[in-house]
């Protein structure tokens, strides 16, 4: 195989996608790093690797719950010899993947009341469909997790959709499954981290089916899909310390910028310390 003339099929927000075979996909996770929807123009160094290692690591943890994207056999030696034939990629960004057929809807669970929830809640005491108590704090922790789907969006913002609606999308059977099985991986994830001094707030998943198996796909409970919080720092009422994107977000939220492209530059404090967080989160959980 000539690793020059694989074809560039996609390229998300944060991932480029390219033609392997009939079977198979290359995600070469970048370092690019997007914020309400929006790529910033500043890259994170060693983001890429870390989210690509991280991902492997939960979707092995998870194989006896559900299968995943990630294929069989050992492609490091590609994965070198590719990442040299692009510019500014390390090997570790490089994954041969399993093409799935995609759902498209995000599988969204919310261990603790913050983000996008946190907002429609103190507009209307409800997230995405879920009425809850009055008096809730900042980052309260709900008694149980909350599915709070969202649809999918290449480019612009991902909308908020309540469960009937999302199996308007995927069918009733299929959407029972996908609620069902994101609120088992999180608590396993989450009952995994808490045992590391990790409190996992929230997160996404995505799904795909792979010769008619529903397989976990693109990441898993990385700093970019969720928010991680130490745990031993934790009080509701106030913002928490992050492990996450959230450090950009919150930079972002102090500029009088309206959230569309283009993004502003990120200044250098920022850029290390999420590359920190990034770093001190991988080695938390998986070392």
């Amino acid at each position: 195989m000539q690793t020059l003339d694989l074809k560039l099929i996609g390229r998300g927000k944060v991932r480029d996608i390219y033609e392997y075979d009939a079977r198979h996909l290359v995600f070469v996770t970048s370092n690019r790093v997007s914020a309400f929807d929006v790529v910033l123009p500043t890259p994170i160094p060693n983001k890429g690797a870390t989210l690509n290692s991280l991902t492997r690591f939960w979707m092995n943890k998870f194989t006896p719950l559900c299968g995943n994207h990630i294929a069989d056999g050992d492609h490091s030696g590609f994965a070198r010899e590719f990442a040299a034939s692009l510019s500014a990629t390390e090997p570790g960004q490089v994954e041969v993947v399993k093409r799935a057929e995609m759902l498209q809807v995000e599988c969204v669970v919310r261990g603790f009341i913050t983000g996008s929830g946190w907002k429609d809640y103190k507009k209307s005491g409800s997230v995405c469909g879920h009425r809850l108590p009055e008096g809730l704090e900042h980052c309260a922790q709900f008694p149980e997790p909350l599915f709070t789907p969202a649809t999918k969006a290449e480019t612009g913002h991902d909308e908020n959709i309540d469960f009937a609606r999302m199996c308007d999308i995927v069918g009733l059977e299929m959407g029972t499954k996908l609620r069902d099985l994101s609120l088992e991986i999180y608590s396993k994830g989450r009952d995994f981290a808490r045992e590391r001094g990790i409190l996992i707030a929230d997160t996404k998943f995505e799904f795909g089916v792979i010769d008619g198996e529903l397989c976990l796909c693109d990441e898993v409970l990385t700093p970019d899909s969720s928010r991680f919080w130490p745990a031993d720092e934790y009080q509701p009422g106030r913002d928490q310390r992050s492990f996450d994107k959230q450090i950009v977000r919150n930079y972002l939220e102090t500029l009088a910028w309206d959230k569309t492209p283009p993004g502003p530059e990120l200044p250098q404090e920022i850029v290390q310390k999420t590359a920190a967080a990034y770093k001190e989160i991988s080695d938390k959980l998986t070392v």
